[in-house]
């Protein structure tokens, strides 16, 4: 039986994750995941591609979304009281316009330290109403775009065999940045056929394949980029018929509800890999 054995949502975008044991999980996937966005003073998203120093910023936020603590390494945290109710300002995401509110200049300051770059946070409004692409349509905060990015073990294992074989050294999970990681599944890419999943009460439709990017370049804990693994051993085998190198899957919420580790995973039903 296939079930889930880790649990990720990352706070800030482009900021290292919070492993949970369990998580509300809602129309725009796991709570409070992507909620918040470093943004350039001109309201340009930021992103680990272009500032890998991202990944060494560690966010805590309380379960009611109140409080943000921002933590990094030789910094002392700085701890925001939310805003949500402040003025909306345009912010860019991969050139599509939303909107977003500023979280003040205390935060803009200790960011701009950190990154060693003018920059400021956001968080998406509540009315915040984005619809994502790909088969099944959702929806999302500043995600790249679905709510969830579904890894299986079997396919991190493929990927490290492969490494191993070249004589590099195998890859922690966190360099993909998963929200939901699944063991039991004994084939490797198993998540690209999945069309519909039950994960405990909650029920999940495939969306699209992850299309991977340099940020699977930068080591998660330092923030260093360590190219050019594993870009280049999964352009061997992993090109997708649409351009780009595929590893994982997105999912939409189709039923919310609460997700642990250790929960059942059960497809009902299937399809083609997009590969």
């Amino acid at each position: 039986m296939a079930r889930v054995v880790e649990l990720s949502y990352y706070p800030v975008k482009g900021c290292a994750g919070t492993s949970a044991s369990e998580a509300p999980l809602t129309p725009a996937g796991l709570a409070h995941d992507r909620s918040f966005m470093v943004v350039s003073e001109e309201g340009v998203y930021r992103t680990q591609r272009r500032d890998p120093r991202l990944a060494v910023i560690r966010p805590a936020i309380t379960a009611d979304g109140e409080h943000l603590t921002l933590s990094a390494p030789r910094t002392e945290a700085l701890r925001l009281r939310v805003d949500t109710s402040g003025p909306r300002q345009k912010v860019d995401l991969f050139g599509t316009a939303y909107q977003g509110i500023d979280q003040g200049d205390a935060a803009a300051d200790w960011l701009s330290e950190v990154l060693r770059a003018r920059s400021r946070l956001v968080r998406v409004p509540p009315e915040h109403d984005r619809v994502t692409d790909g088969l099944t349509p959702g929806t999302s905060g500043y995600a790249d775009s679905c709510a969830l990015h579904v890894v299986s073990r079997a396919t991190l294992d493929r990927l490290n065999r492969k490494l191993t074989e070249r004589g590099t050294a195998p890859l922690p999970m966190n360099r993909f940045r998963p929200n939901l990681v699944i063991d039991g599944w004994g084939e490797p890419h198993t998540e690209d056929r999945a069309r519909r999943i039950r994960v405990g009460d909650t029920e999940l439709g495939y969306a699209k394949l992850a299309i991977r990017c340099a940020v699977t370049l930068v080591e998660q804990e330092s923030g260093a980029k360590a190219g050019p693994e594993p870009l280049r051993t999964l352009a061997g085998y992993r090109r997708a018929s649409g351009g780009g190198i595929a590893f994982g899957a997105k999912f939409a919420v189709l039923r919310p509800g609460r997700v642990s580790v250790g929960d059942d995973v059960v497809v009902t039903s299937w399809g083609e890999s997009e590969l």
